[in-house]
Order: structure tokens, then sequence, then C-alpha cells
């Protein structure tokens, strides 16, 4: 009989290598985006204003389960005038 931990084991092995990869970047984003708020001193509701958001879409954004365009990832770097995401 195999243990919740191995039965999860096997299941997290079974996701291919790419999907662990988009959520690491998923991840990453939101951290990034968290990071320059915080430098700029903006709470969820200030940062939504700014940009012409809904709070609740920036929590959804925050929390890493976000599909970003390219074109918001442009307009978030352009806001905070620096790169969201690099690309080398």
């Amino acid at each position: 009989m195999k243990t919740a931990f191995e039965e999860y084991n096997q299941i997290v092995a079974s996701i291919p290598e790419f999907i662990h990869k988009e959520v690491d970047m998923e991840m990453a984003i939101s951290k990034r985006i968290y990071k320059l708020m915080q430098e700029k001193g903006l709470s969820k509701v200030e940062f939504a204003r700014s940009i012409g958001k809904r709070p609740c879409e920036i929590t959804k954004w925050l929390s890493g389960q976000h599909n970003f365009t390219l074109s918001t990832l442009a307009k978030l770097s352009s806001f905070f005038g620096q790169p969201i995401i690099t690309v080398g």
C-alpha cells in the first residue's frame, strides 16, 4: 500500500517539465511585480488605480496564477521603469 507522500511524489513526477518551468516563471513574475510595488510604496488598491485595473485582478497577478501577455508585461515595465522579465 502506498503512502500519501509516495502518491504525491508519483503525481508530481508525472507532470511534464515544461509545466514545472511555466509555474516557476509565473511565480517569478508575481514576485517581481510585488517587489516593484513595494519599492514604489504601492498597495494593491493604489497600484490597480494607477494602471487602470481592479484590485481583484492585481490579487490574481500576485497569486502566480495569471498568464501575462507580452503587452501587459511591456506596460508594467514602462510603469515601473524597470524590466519585469529579461530575455537572454
